[in-house]
């Protein structure tokens, strides 16, 4: 996993061990089985807390002029 700051580290981190324990859940209130959703989750909880985590990669809108 690339850099972060502590903050972004430390909510993925419980994120991960939320997961292997088995009571991470998604937005839809199932459990979370996929790493890559643990890590989204993680870093998603560290945003609303204010932490200096980068934007989504499809949240951006492209400036391409056609």
């Amino acid at each position: 996993m690339a850099k972060r700051k502590s903050a972004a580290s430390r909510s993925v981190k419980s994120a991960m061990h939320r997961k292997k324990k088995g009571t991470l859940k998604s937005g839809s209130g199932r459990r979370v089985k996929s790493r890559k959703q643990a890590i989204a989750i993680g870093l998603n909880e560290a945003r609303e807390k204010g932490a200096n985590v980068p934007r989504r990669k499809g949240s951006r809108k492209s400036s391409k002029k056609r």
